[in-house]
């Protein structure tokens, strides 16, 4: 295999210097680092991209891309190399803590879904909330990802019967609604629910924030583990300028943000709140 190529044996060509210059533009962008070992994936998905667009170079799609301009190129691309793993109600222990915090609340109860990927978690929260407030709360989540294909899905809120199969009977009953038709095999969240999220494409590494009240609880987990150090470090400095006072932040299992951040302390299993 030539030195250049590191996948001469595939149909598209893609070098080091390649795998080298998608691992500094996607660290710019989204403040996402790629590992050495990541680069069979970073051929799987941006390879896609390659294709779609009738080029069998790497190098010749990255021109491209970086003389397009800001828009769609860059989004697809970002989509491309964002991580989508979620289900309803995973990291199941997060939300009894959730429902105890906001218990007896009468002002409107505002929490922010982070990286709400396809909705399941946005979702799973908004089912927590009515349970513990009640059918007609004032509450709202915020749901936020960096890639707009999976919050247009999170939007549709429809999803295989399989995966909405592992909710107790109680929830798909209140909750869902079973497709029919061309929808069989499918259920919907029911529009009612869907109305107390609010969906945002959002880039945490950007300057800008959208201007937002504060939050009673945060959900940002399993994201720091795509960041370095000193992003971890600001991006969780800006999450707790965006809590209230006694607001929580539900972090991922493997993160542990206290180490990250003087500004937390830890409550409990990968859950914080302000220090």
């Amino acid at each position: 295999m030539a030195a250049s190529s590191l996948f001469s044996e595939r149909d598209l060509h893609f070098s080091a210097s390649d795998f080298q210059a998608i691992r500094t533009l996607i660290y710019q962008r989204a403040g996402i680092v790629l590992a050495e070992h990541k680069k069979d994936m970073v051929y799987s998905r941006v390879g896609r991209l390659v294709r779609a667009r009738g080029l069998t170079r790497f190098a010749d799609y990255l021109a491209g891309l970086k003389a397009s301009g800001e828009g769609g190129e860059w989004q697809a691309f970002v989509n491309a190399l964002t991580t989508n793993l979620t289900s309803f109600f995973r990291e199941s222990h997060h939300f009894p803590i959730l429902a105890d915090h906001v218990r007896g609340r009468r002002d409107p109860v505002r929490v922010w879904s982070a990286a709400a990927s396809t909705g399941e978690e946005p979702y799973s929260i908004v089912m927590t909330l009515l349970e513990t407030l009640g059918e007609h709360a004032n509450v709202e989540v915020l749901a936020t990802d960096i890639d707009t294909e999976a919050l247009d899905r999170a939007r549709r809120a429809v999803y295989p019967l399989e995966q909405v199969a592992r909710l107790d009977d109680q929830r798909r009953r209140r909750f869902f609604q079973k497709g029919s038709g061309a929808r069989t095999g499918y259920a919907r969240v029911k529009p009612a629910l869907v109305a107390k999220v609010r969906f945002q494409v959002m880039n945490l590494v950007a300057r800008d924030w959208p201007s937002e009240h504060r939050f009673d609880a945060i959900f940002c987990r399993n994201v720091m583990i795509y960041f370095d150090r000193d992003t971890q470090t600001r991006v969780l400095g800006r999450l707790a300028d965006r809590l209230k006072p006694d607001g929580l932040l539900f972090a991922g299992h493997s993160e542990n943000v206290s180490y990250l951040s003087d500004r937390f302390r830890s409550r409990g299993q990968t859950v914080y709140s302000l220090a």
